[in-house]
């Protein structure tokens, strides 16, 4: 009997494992700490924070895991509002790598792909991460060069995740554009579930939306978002399970950690939009589910689902944090 194939999350996450073998646990854990502090500071874009090979095996142990998951919850509903899988992919500062394994676990398969970033010892990694695997050994190429170029290539679909924080807002303008040009189908940003992550996501929406783009996920529409600057922030959650490394660096003991992300996925062809979405975590309360929603009219609303409701009572127990919800 054949064993099961492993998933793209389960078989990242062991290849990182493997990849630490030998790398003294304190020296990973300060590599980590000195580089979050450097991530949390203002780098100037010509400046890679990734420089060194120590410096990329830490970092990509530590924050690959939770990118991907945050990553393949954005092409999930991208996915789930689009009748369409990308032929190619075009990674902008995708580093080592992550952004690839997303899409591998959510389109399975061969598709030209590039990863275009400034940091070799992060590309290097990234290659030799994807080598093993005949998908993306076969079809990734791994390119170094100066994000936004004017020469960024064409695929289907492009994707720019954790990238805008390391820019200045004139370069944020320029990556964004340039992932526009090159899209051929669609645009997937992701940045950190932070108010400084919202607003970033959400200058990238206005620019997508002025360059023709429609918004696919997570809004159900593509008018201005109904959320008063500076009262609340969009975001959602993706559960990672937490290696020795991450425990060691936190001081948690738990198995795992929730990634908290913001994002835009927005397309050149007509996409299907949920009707509503949920924008915060449900309540639930003795016969009733309290729903805060995003709705396709550009609204935000309150919904309340009691039992009297039968069904759709059921559902809404189910129902999580950043799911669709049909009114």
């Amino acid at each position: 009997m054949n064993a099961p194939l492993q998933s793209a999350s389960d078989t990242l996450r062991s290849t990182l494992a493997a990849l630490l073998d030998g790398l003294p646990p304190t020296q990973a854990a300060k590599a980590v700490e000195r580089l979050i502090a450097n991530y949390r500071g203002t780098t100037p874009t010509d400046a890679p924070i990734l420089r060194e090979r120590a410096d990329v095996v830490a970092y990509a142990a530590y924050r690959m895991p939770a990118t991907f998951e945050a990553v393949r919850s954005a092409l999930d509903a991208l996915d789930a509002a689009a009748d369409w899988r990308p032929a190619g992919h075009l990674d902008i500062g995708g580093g080592t790598g992550a952004a690839v394994w997303a899409a591998q676990d959510v389109w399975p398969g061969e598709r030209a792909t590039t990863v275009v970033d400034w940091s070799q010892p992060a590309l290097d990694l990234g290659r030799e991460l994807a080598s093993p695997q005949s998908d993306l050994a076969n079809s990734v190429r791994w390119e170094r060069g100066r994000i936004g170029a004017h020469d960024t290539p064409e695929a289907d679909l492009v994707t720019v995740s954790y990238v805008l924080k390391e820019l200045t807002e004139a370069d944020r303008a320029v990556v964004v554009d340039a992932a526009a040009r090159a899209a051929t189908g669609a645009v997937v940003i992701i940045e950190p579930g932070t108010p400084d992550g919202y607003a970033r996501v959400i200058e990238a929406r206005d620019r997508l939306i002025a360059a023709g783009f429609q918004v696919a996920a997570p809004c159900p529409h593509s008018a201005a978002c109904p959320i008063v600057p500076g009262t609340d922030w969009c975001h959602f959650s993706a559960r990672v399970a937490r290696s020795s490394l991450h425990r060691q660096v936190k001081g948690g003991s738990l198995a795992y950690e929730d990634e908290k992300f913001a994002y835009v996925a927005a397309t050149r062809f007509d996409p299907t939009p949920a009707e509503a979405r949920v924008i915060r975590k449900p309540q639930t309360r003795k016969g009733q589910v309290l729903l805060d929603l995003c709705e396709s009219k550009g609204t935000l609303t309150r919904t309340t689902v009691t039992k009297k409701h039968g069904a759709a009572y059921r559902e809404a127990r189910n129902v999580d944090w950043g799911d669709e919800w049909a009114n």
